[in-house]
This record gives structure tokens, sequence and C-alpha cells, in this order.
């Protein structure tokens, strides 16, 4: 017997609640690649106002689709809503900055893509990793990692930008613009990743994009890290 398994819609009832709380312009956003070995960090962002429509038809969080549904919905998302961004933070970054830090410059970056203010974010999770964090105190071990971060980070803010950032755990499988935006990085960040695979083709990039699947960790630890990959993760390579 096969059970059904009900698949959460997203709507934008939580969107819609923030612009009647006076925001003109509400960004949903939302990360892949987070838990790679190798590539970057994607963040994906769509903005909204009150004059949006539903999402197209089949929209969900990216992890819930196939690779040819996501494929699909690629135009209508690209002409849904009134602006949508990818922004990436690389391997590089990510060692120099920590994940968090990394994800902030994707975030921001993102933003600036989206090239409008923006009123509200509205972040996939509990935390807040989009806005740069509070000076650091002296004693804290990663201060200058930090503050350089967010100092790289504001360098790339569009102009005027003041969002309110609302975060919401499982945003991605309730909220259309985040839910969207999930869809729209998945699918960049997946053909970054197949185009590199040519340039390192032993890890095998095309299929597990950057994650860490039999048959990149065994080319690891027969050839050592790529220059695309995040060295400070301890990565396996014995």
């Amino acid at each position: 017997m096969t059970i059904a398994v009900s698949v959460p819609v997203p709507h934008l009832l939580v969107e819609r609640e923030l612009l009647a709380g006076g925001a003109r312009v509400v960004a949903g956003m939302d990360e892949v690649g987070r838990g790679a070995l190798a590539g970057p960090v994607s963040v994906g962002v769509v903005a909204v106002d009150a004059q949006t429509p539903e999402g197209p038809r089949g929209v969900a969080d990216s992890k819930l689709l196939s690779p040819a549904a996501r494929a699909a919905l690629l135009p209508a998302l690209a002409t849904w809503g009134l602006a949508r961004a990818v922004g990436h933070a690389s391997a590089a970054e990510i060692d120099r900055f920590g994940i968090i830090g990394a994800l902030r410059l994707a975030g921001r970056r993102a933003l600036a893509g989206l090239a409008m203010p923006v009123d509200v974010v509205l972040l996939d999770g509990k935390h807040d990793w989009l806005t740069t964090p509070a000076q650091p105190g002296f004693f804290d071990a990663d201060a200058d990692a930090d503050a350089d971060a967010s100092a790289d980070a504001d360098d790339n803010l569009p102009s005027g930008f003041g969002a309110v950032v609302h975060t919401r755990v499982k945003a991605d499988l309730t909220c259309a613009s985040v839910a969207a935006a999930s869809v729209l990085a998945k699918c960049e960040r997946d053909a970054l990743m197949c185009a590199l695979s040519a340039e390192h083709p032993a890890y095998g990039w095309s299929g597990n994009k950057g994650y860490g699947s039999p048959d990149h960790l065994a080319a690891l630890r027969a050839l050592g890290p790529s220059p695309l990959h995040r060295i400070s993760w301890r990565l396996p390579l014995e």
C-alpha cells in the first residue's frame, strides 16, 4: 500500500503580514551549500510587495524537489516578484571568515544584486547570520576575523540598506519568497559546481555538488584537496 506524503504548499501569509505592518518590500532569503566540502556557499533572495501574487505552482523548498522539478520552475521564478538574485562566498572566504561570515557575505551580495531597497528580510531558521554582529570583545578569539568579515560584507551593502531581519523556523517550507529563493540558489550553485567539475573531474562534483559522497571522499583521500576545497573543515584525507 502506498502512503501519500503531504508536502506543505508555501504561501505569502507571513510576507503579507509583514507588509501590512508597514514594510513596502519584503525579501525572502535562503542558503544552500552550507554543508558541502568544496565550492561556495550560496544565498538566494526574492523580493515581494503587496501586489505580488501567490508563488508559481509547484514552488517548494529546494530540498523537496528533484533537479528536473527545480529547473522547470526557473522560467516562472524569473518573472515572479519584484526582483531576485543569488550571491556567493567562495571556499577561500569560508576558510578566512568561517561559515557564518561567509553566509553574511553571500547574503549581502545577493541583496546588492536586487538593486533595490528592502525593508524586511525574511530568513529561514532561527539564527540571524545576515546582520553584522556587535563589536567583538577584547578577549574574543575570533575578533579579528569577524571584524574583517563584517567590514567586507558592509562593502557590499546596497544603497540605503537598513532592512530588519525576521527569522522563521522552516520558512523554506511555508513562505513562498523563501522557497523561491531556495530554488534559485540551489539551481545556480548546482550549475556552478557542474562547471567547476570540468576543471577538477576526479572529485565528481557534477554529481555530488561538492558534498561528501563516497566518490568525493575517495578522491580526496587519493588526491588531496583542490584549491576549491574548504581546507579549514578538517577534510577526511586519510
